[in-house]
């Protein structure tokens, strides 16, 4: 499991923070990327929300590796199963078992008591889960995606507008050029040819990118 793996404990809530208002107010979620294609991920729901978070995961990680379990599985689905051998089906109900094993679980039936149970059996083996439309049950979220070539931007309102979000996601869509993976990679030629130690290196970088901003 991830927790499993941390080779160290990430320590205290900081002595000063009022767990009434720093935790329940703001935004305190901590952004990363994942290397999906390195864990192992359970989806369990065969429905339209069940797709949804499949065509998430799929969309920006083929490689993913990913079980999804459920009583009646989406005809969609299935036909996604024949482009990959990453993606393994299961038309059954929901068992424990097939937690064991799991890094992280994306629970999307239409039963939220289910969903809740499942959530539980999830937390007591460790394992990062999603609950669907179902913020309080959730240790991550599954932001809106921005991406042009290598550049992957994610929003996150808190779990509190995926409709703002989406919006969100559609304006910076238009704002970043299609020649971005053209322009990282004339940069990265660029930074090789640099001299200097890396503070130069840094300088001379923000001098030739200063444009793309409008700021000097």
């Amino acid at each position: 499991m991830i927790y499993s793996r941390l080779p160290y404990s990430l320590g205290p809530v900081h002595r000063n923070m009022d767990p009434l208002t720093d935790i329940t107010e703001g935004n305190t979620l901590f952004p990363v990327f994942l290397k999906v294609e390195r864990l192992k991920t359970l989806i369990v729901g065969g429905g339209p929300v069940g797709l949804e978070k499949l065509n998430a995961l799929l969309s920006n990680a083929p490689d993913a590796e990913i079980t999804l379990v459920g009583k009646t599985i989406l005809p969609e689905i299935k036909a996604m199963a024949t482009q990959t051998n990453r993606l393994e089906l299961q038309e059954k109900a929901f068992t424990s078992c097939d937690l064991y094993g799991k890094d992280i679980a994306i629970i999307a039936t239409d039963n939220a008591v289910e969903n809740k149970r499942i959530h539980d059996i999830a937390k007591s083996l460790r394992v990062l889960v999603n609950v669907a439309d179902t913020p309080l049950l959730c240790d991550f979220y599954l932001g809106s995606i921005v991406q042009k070539g290598s550049v992957k931007i994610a929003i996150s309102t808190n779990g509190k507008s995926p409709t703002v979000a989406k919006r969100l996601r559609e304006v910076l869509t238009d704002m970043l050029p299609d020649e971005m993976e053209s322009l990282l990679a004339n940069l990265g030629e660029i930074r090789k040819r640099l001299k200097g130690d890396f503070s130069q290196k840094v300088r001379q970088l923000n001098e030739i990118t200063s444009t793309l901003t409008g700021k000097k």
